[in-house]
């Protein structure tokens, strides 16, 4: 994954959900291996030959994201405050 200032990690999980799909991605050392979740309506771009997916955030927006937490990422309130996150840092 490529944030607009440059890698921020791999897609560790995906979901389908109509209108409210995320992507976690493993940051790997980035963020000294912490995961992020992220809207899928940050994606800019999708290149499939170089399997890289583009997002239009920076990633110190994504750094200071609300942090991940494996036990409460598929509740409702935690997708609804990182989607107010993400929106009021619209592109």
């Amino acid at each position: 994954m490529e944030a607009t200032d440059g890698a921020i990690g791999t897609v560790d999980e995906h979901t389908y959900d109509s209108g409210a799909s995320y992507l976690v991605v493993d940051t790997g050392p980035w963020i000294f291996g912490k995961k992020v979740m992220l809207p899928a309506g940050v994606i800019r771009e999708v290149d499939l030959d170089d399997e890289v997916i583009y997002v239009n955030r920076t990633k110190d927006e994504i750094k200071e994201s609300p942090e991940f937490d494996e036990s409460t990422y598929r509740d409702e309130t935690y997708r609804s405050d990182l989607g107010d996150y993400y929106s009021s840092r619209r592109m």
